[in-house]
């Protein structure tokens, strides 16, 4: 039964994010434009007291694709430590959302609880970029990281950065070489199509995500209606053979989850060694939510698995 917290910032958290449904995909691009075009895209820390005493940050810009412009990566770290580990984390935010104070304030966790150094790539985002603008570099930065790493290197991500991580892993597979050493996954999206049947009873009981506004992101990330199943977009219905151990999180108030089901499902016909939590009536992406004891049982998990 979910705490009497996490109820709470169910009711709270879709407020403060103004969550509601879209009322016309073209009325939903212009908004998300509008606010694109003032966007700060800087590092937010203010989630994490006394950030600068405890943490370093490097900034390095990562070469565009043939598609897009390049985009910056941060690398945090601990001060005082010299991690031999790298977790790359890539953030959510239905691919229209910067990183948030939150997904820093996890990435400190990261970085504190594993003794690692975290990477958070500050990918384009759509409407206004596809996912054609941001593959090969984030590739090519795991690719790099993982020569370089002597401890080697995790995968990570929540909601549209799972998404991204597990696509990530797909193609480092099917390119050879060094392969990253764990997958961590929290509330991923792994299924642009929507194709799963319960998506649209789970959705009804959702405060977050909204089924139009899936929609509409997830055909603006692909760049097209016909882009949408590809394993680099929609990556729970790719080849999921020979890949890195991971561990999964979700909550069953997500309308992600039903995507979830179907990865574990095809994890399992392909001898996939993947790893799932279900928490019956959690919102999307408990596991980094601030103050409520369903995430002290995530991270305690996550840590155990990340040894």
């Amino acid at each position: 039964m979910p705490s009497s917290r996490h109820e709470l910032l169910a009711r709270v958290v879709p407020k403060l994010r103004k969550s509601r449904e879209l009322d016309s995909p073209e009325a939903e691009r212009a908004r998300l434009e509008r606010w694109h075009a003032t966007l700060d895209r800087g590092f937010p820390t203010r989630a994490v007291p006394l950030f600068d005493r405890r943490y370093a940050v490097v900034r390095e810009e990562l070469p565009g694709s043939e598609a897009g412009p390049g985009f910056p990566a941060y690398t945090l770290t601990r001060r005082g430590t010299t991690p031999n580990r790298t977790v790359v984390y890539c953030h959510g935010g239905g691919f229209v959302g910067p990183i948030d104070p939150y997904h820093v304030r996890y990435a400190a966790r990261l970085a504190s609880g594993l003794g690692v150094r975290v990477v958070l790539p500050d990918y384009p985002l759509t409407p206004e970029h596809t996912w054609h603008d941001s593959h090969e570099p984030l590739v090519g930065l795991v690719q790099r990281l993982l020569a370089d790493t002597p401890g080697g290197v995790a995968l990570a991500g929540d909601s549209a950065g799972g998404g991204l991580a597990l696509s990530i892993a797909l193609t480092l597979r099917d390119r050879g070489g060094p392969q990253p050493s764990h997958l961590l996954l929290v509330s991923p999206w792994v299924d642009l199509t929507t194709s799963t049947p319960e998506t649209l009873e789970v959705t009804e009981d959702d405060p977050w995500l909204f089924i139009g506004k899936m929609r509409a992101y997830a055909e603006w990330w692909a760049g097209s209606a016909a882009e949408i199943g590809r394993p680099e977009v929609s990556p729970a219905l790719g080849d999921l053979a020979g890949l890195p151990p991971a561990l999964m999180f979700f909550g069953t108030r997500d309308s992600l989850w039903p995507g979830g089901r179907l990865l574990v499902r095809r994890a399992a016909e392909a001898g996939w060694q993947l790893r799932y939590v279900e928490e019956p009536g959690l919102l999307h992406v408990y596991p980094i939510l601030p103050f409520i004891p369903e995430a002290r049982r995530a991270w305690r998990t996550t840590k155990e698995f990340l040894a």
